[in-house]
């Protein structure tokens, strides 16, 4: 039986992969970089690259870890990628890079129903990223899962905007989208067109998906890169958003017959290097691992407060370096298995 099974982002867990923080480093300056995380840096040769500290590092090491036991006490199977040495440089023939980190295998990797799809980064320095989880996407095959790769992007220099800056960082001339532009709710699946998805990127994800399931795009939610700093999915008719981006003007009409979660404050953790790869939102990054149990940062306290009012049940942890290495907790882990079945949310 298929390892890989999961239709939303609220049943019961029962297998995840973890990511970690060990030798993770902003890659070597390059425009594809610049274009998407540092434009206000003014020019690529001033992006900070390098190593981030031994404590950044060890710290998030530690926070994983407990995440990890955590989820393990729950009966949940818990994996881990290789670790990979980020700094070996690698090229196409039409630049040259070097890696980034194994930290959010939520950003590479998507997994709906049984299959699970390799997904056409918008990074450069994140285009063999999935090698430090070949051993297990094999093992998950095998078990019988559908496993694909989607066309690996060019990303030219043509795919960058660098003259506009009201408009997406990502040009659509190739399908490119990373696997956070997604959330899944069943038949239905949230696309975010953003600086890290284009709309060639969700009508190729249409087209391989069918019939069976139905893609929405929103180009109106948030520019910037991923969507679960937007919408978290709590359980059917309970998601979170984020009050600075969406209002009853822009909500999708999935969640109209919705409780919505208005969220208004958001407690900053700050960042601790040159810079940060999110912004304070990520405090809203939440895993649930059942409908009425979620991990949660554990300085959100007006977050927790309204997920306990609705009878949501939170394990608070820590992820102290969250901003710096953008990444929550939905972002640092990959839901594979989940119970239930394929259901209709939206009617």
């Amino acid at each position: 039986m298929s390892k890989v099974r999961v239709h939303n982002e609220w049943d019961a867990l029962e297998e995840i992969i973890v990511g970690r923080a060990t030798n993770a480093q902003i890659p070597s300056p390059e425009l594809g970089l610049f274009a998407i995380d540092y434009r206000d840096y003014g020019s690529v040769e001033n992006i900070p690259s390098g190593k981030y500290s031994d404590r950044i590092i060890e710290e998030t090491e530690e926070d994983l870890d407990v995440l990890v036991q955590t989820l393990q006490k729950l009966d949940v199977t818990v994996r881990r990628p290789e670790i990979a040495d980020h700094s070996v440089k690698f090229r196409t023939p039409d630049w040259e890079t070097d890696g980034q980190y194994n930290y959010c295998p939520r950003d590479l990797m998507l997994a709906i129903g049984t299959w699970i799809i390799e997904t056409p980064m918008v990074f450069r320095s994140r285009f063999f990223e999935t090698l430090s989880y070949k051993s297990i996407l094999l093992e998950y095959f095998q078990s019988g899962a559908k496993w694909i790769s989607a066309p690996k992007p060019r990303l030219a220099d043509d795919i960058y905007n660098l003259d506009d800056p009201n408009s997406f960082a990502l040009k659509n001339h190739e399908p490119v989208f990373d696997a956070a532009n997604i959330l899944r709710m069943g038949r239905d699946i949230i696309y975010l067109v953003s600086d890290s998805g284009n709309r060639l990127g969700a009508q190729w994800l249409q087209t391989f998906l069918g019939d069976e399931y139905r893609v929405h795009i929103y180009d109106n939610l948030y520019s910037g890169v991923h969507l679960d700093s937007t919408f978290a999915l709590i359980r059917p008719g309970l998601v979170v958003a984020n009050a600075e981006r969406v209002g009853e003007q822009n909500l999708p009409e999935l969640f109209k017959n919705w409780d919505i979660i208005y969220l208004e404050n958001i407690v900053d953790i700050g960042y601790q290097s040159q810079t940060e790869l999110s912004s304070k939102w990520v405090g809203m990054n939440l895993l649930m691992v059942n409908p009425n149990l979620a991990i949660v940062d554990r300085n959100q306290i007006p977050l927790i407060k309204e997920l306990e009012k609705r009878g949501v049940d939170v394990i608070p942890l820590q992820i102290r370096h969250a901003r710096t290495l953008g990444g929550g907790f939905h972002c640092v882990t990959l839901d594979i298995r989940r119970t239930g079945s394929l259901e209709d949310y939206y009617q």
